[in-house]
């Protein structure tokens, strides 16, 4: 894995799917200066956010009451195009960064924050360790002169290994370090006893995306990137036939890709919860060394273990039993090469981008400060995070969104108990789970120590390398304890939000409370339809195709009536037909099974956001601004949230590999079955967006 990453608990964005991360797909995941504070200081961030509120603006960030009015084009009908009546002009002006995959408010807001944190870390005490961090990423003159002799450790300890019992030790060690492994690992709440934290496996192995990049012919484009790439990387570090070695290891992991899940039913609860002891689990997958993988990992035998993808996870331990170890350690060299590049040489950087940049389409790579910024974020997630909120996060903003949270969780209540397709039972249940659902705003309630990590400003290599291990042992550490609910999945200055699935909580880091997604000085209407809608986003996970299969207390069951679940099915069909439709790039079609939990959760987010909306107005009608309804209003909000543009690769590659749908269609997807939406602009039968009463989906 890339040690980059904070730790092992779940992050939608970006980073390689662990159990519990899977899991959270599955479940619930969305799938956004003064001086700094010392860097170190261990007092409670909440204690300072009386100080930013002084510096909030008294106006909004956008336009004159949150929404950018000029961006849309007047001209477009809100019945045939919603997305051009809302940013049509934004859209035509709007060029996409040539470092850039796509554009719009979440990635926007996303550079947003860079440049906050960049401040925040450049600033910090000579002494501080994310500045101590940063600094060794910005030194590329010591890192060029080092060369590639910090990785020549790392690929002497493949050489050494003499048998596959080695090889399987040596996989089970690559947690939080440069390395790969067929089988992942990580902690979640075990499903039957949400209170106690067990062991997950699932599959691995793969340098592409997704096992349809390795066969599928809309991505030959990227075979031919990734085979190049491998060439370059073996000769790199001395292999002495660079071009056989590339294409043994495109041809194992070819295999591997066969071997393992499609990505849809990745997310299918009912297949991921297979429960095996140490001892099954070496019955029933015999092809690897258990008893050495694990003692690699320092994992002492286990009870119970959830082995997610179970017979891709048996399949791979039978092809590694009959791979030659030769080839596992160039496939293993390589990727140790692969996950060090970013902190090596400018020849391994640019020999890794020019492949990344087939699956993106960009340009260029990202400015070295930006990549310095996201490696501080990643492995010293909740160290610079305490100091960032303290900055940028007013106690005014955790306040209101609070009352936001309060008002969606009954706006939800509300569509539970009107429903009409639910029983009384079952209708019972949800409004319990409902009850119990824990809201987390902003930052966490105890931050995480870092007291122990050593970060030194001159050894770039020596600190991911520490950082990754620091991090991967803190979130291994709960293996065996009681769930601790008020630990975060994503750090406070995250661009996002999630569900916490089998935790049951929804989490809302400070750095998604931010315009356009919320701005605490901007129209209501609109702070309901952007972040409310995010809120009950998140809400709705909690009962969506695979959130409905968790209880109250986090457990996996069934707590439905039989024909209620079978109402259910039968409305989502009717969601999915719709979105199956959806084209995102020619041939590129949006995956009803992948995307439906996020499609669900879109749908009834802003469902339950415009209800909240009309709760709070207390029956009164809300003033028009600029000759907009509030009701209107509430859509413009949503529909600025997902204004976006992407190049067709980044397209390609989100709808092969993301749950959640393209933006443009995150945007009408949802209006199109709404009634509310149809009376506030005049949509009627004939424009292009029209779906019939009887045709719209009604799910929650």
């Amino acid at each position: 894995m890339a040690p980059v990453v904070s730790n092992r608990r779940p992050s939608p964005i970006g980073v390689r799917k662990t159990m519990k991360s899977r899991f959270l797909l599955a479940a619930a995941s969305l799938a956004v200066l003064a001086v700094p504070l010392s860097a170190q200081q261990t007092t409670p961030a909440h204690d300072h956010a009386a100080h930013a509120a002084q510096a909030v603006p008294a106006k909004p960030v956008i336009g004159a009451w949150g929404v950018d009015l000029a961006g849309g084009d007047a001209s477009a009908r809100p019945g045939d195009d919603f997305f051009r009546y809302s940013a049509g002009k934004w859209y035509d002006a709007t060029e996409i960064p040539a470092d850039r995959p796509s554009v719009g408010a979440f990635y926007d807001l996303r550079e947003r924050t860079s440049e906050q944190l960049r401040e925040l870390i450049t600033k910090a005490p000579a002494g501080s360790k994310y500045g101590a961090l940063y600094a060794s990423f910005m030194d590329d003159a010591k890192i060029e002169k080092l060369g590639l002799a910090p990785l020549k450790k790392d690929l002497a300890a493949v050489d050494k290994l003499k048998t596959k019992s080695d090889f399987a030790r040596f996989m089970g060690g690559t947690n939080g370090k440069f390395g790969i492994t067929l089988v992942d690992m990580g902690v979640l709440p075990d499903t039957a006893n949400p209170e106690m934290n067990i062991l997950g496996l699932g599959q691995s192995g793969l340098g592409l995306p997704e096992r349809e990049y390795y066969t599928a012919p809309q991505f030959a484009k990227q075979r031919d990137a990734y085979r190049a790439y491998l060439e370059r990387t073996m000769q790199a570090i001395g292999n002495p036939n660079p071009k056989a070695a590339a294409e043994t290891i495109f041809a194992f992991e070819a295999k591997v890709a066969e071997k393992s899940w499609k990505i849809a039913d990745r997310r299918d609860i009912s297949k991921l919860n297979n429960i095996y002891s140490t001892a099954d689990l070496a019955k029933y997958a015999p092809g690897i060394d258990w008893t050495a993988y694990f003692a690699g990992a320092g994992i002492a035998p286990q009870q119970r273990i959830l082995v997610g993808e179970n017979t891709a996870v048996r399949d791979l331990a039978a092809l590694y039993a009959e791979t030659p170890l030769a080839t596992l350690k160039l496939w293993q060299q390589f990727h140790i090469a692969s996950q060090a590049s970013p902190y090596l040489t400018k020849a391994m950087v640019d020999s890794r981008f020019e492949y990344t940049r087939s699956l993106s389409g960009v340009g260029e790579i990202r400015p070295r400060w930006k990549r310095a910024v996201d490696l501080v974020d990643g492995s010293l997630g909740e160290l610079v995070g305490q100091d960032y909120v303290a900055r940028h996060f007013p106690a005014s903003s955790k306040a209101k969104m609070d009352a936001l949270v309060g008002n969606l969780k009954l706006a939800m209540a509300g569509r539970i108990k009107s429903n009409d397709w639910m029983s009384p039972a079952t209708k019972e249940a949800a409004l319990l789970k409902l009850s119990r659902m824990e809201v987390m705003v902003g930052y966490p309630d105890k931050f995480r120590s870092y007291d122990t990590l050593a970060i030194d400003a001159g050894d770039l290599y020596g600190n991911v390398q520490r950082a990754g291990k620091f991090n991967a042992d803190y979130a291994m550490s709960d293996l065996g304890k009681p769930v601790d609910r008020k630990k975060w999945g994503m750090n406070p200055q995250t661009v996002n939000a999630y569900n916490g699935g089998l935790e049951n909580k929804i989490v809302f880091p400070a750095g998604i409370l931010q315009a356009p997604f919320f701005d605490p000085n901007a129209d209501d209407a609109v702070n309901y339809g952007a972040i409310g809608a995010v809120i009950g986003h998140e809400i709705t996970h909690g009962f969506d195709d695979q959130g409905r299969k968790i209880d109250a207390t986090g457990a996996v069951r069934d707590w439905w009536a039989e024909s209620d679940g079978k109402r259910f099915e039968e409305r989502a069909k009717v969601l999915g037909a719709q979105y199956a439709a959806y084209e995102a790039v020619p041939g590129a079609f949006v995956n009803p099974d992948l995307t439906m939990g996020e499609n669900i959760a879109d749908n009834a987010g802003l469902q339950i956001a415009y209800d909240a909306y009309l709760m709070s107005l207390n029956g009164k009608e809300a003033p028009a601004l600029d000759g907009l309804t509030g009701k209107q209003r509430v859509f413009l909000g949503w529909a600025q949230v997902w204004r976006s543009k992407a190049r067709e690769d980044s397209l390609r590659q989100q709808v092969a590999t993301d749950p959640h749908s393209p933006g443009r269609f995150r945007l009408y997807g949802p209006v199109r079955n709404i009634d509310a939406w149809y009376d506030a602009f005049g949509v009627k039968q004939g424009d292009k967006l029209y779906i019939a009463p009887e045709k719209r989906a009604k799910i929650w």
